[in-house]
């Protein structure tokens, strides 16, 4: 298995951040396998879904909306309705596969790689990519 570490910066709001060129860029020339990447944090996660065409900001939207920035939140450190975002991980999971034949992720048209952050509390957050060979 080969594996990558990226370091990324998400500022103090909740955001996504498209990893797919990074993803493309660490797979490119290795063959066929299988891409994981993991997000080794308690309030953040992954996706697959079309950017750039405002489902991001609906997705950070949604989010407020399922998960409320209040006092209803049993896990109550950080900034306020920060239990919340330890919930989110169960909606949005911190791993995902992708099939990678001929060094190429096997990504639908429209279909990108992306971090979920809605923790403003923790603005750096680390990416694991790990590739295994098929």
């Amino acid at each position: 298995m080969e594996t990558k570490i990226l370091t990324i910066t998400t500022g103090s709001e909740a955001t996504t951040v498209d990893l797919t060129a990074e993803a493309a860029s660490f797979v490119a020339g290795k063959g066929d396998g299988l891409l994981n990447i993991f997000v080794p944090h308690a309030t953040a996660g992954l996706a697959i879904f079309e950017t750039g065409a405002g489902s991001d900001e609906d997705l950070v939207e949604l989010l407020g909306t399922l998960f409320p920035r209040d006092d209803r939140w049993r896990h109550v450190h950080g900034s306020p309705g920060h239990g919340a975002d330890h919930v989110m991980p169960a909606i949005i999971a911190p791993s995902i596969s992708v099939p990678v034949i001929d060094g190429a992720l096997q990504l639908g048209t429209w279909q990108s790689i992306v971090l979920v952050d809605p923790n403003g509390d923790n603005p750096r957050r680390t990416v694991r990519l790990s590739f295994v060979s098929g």
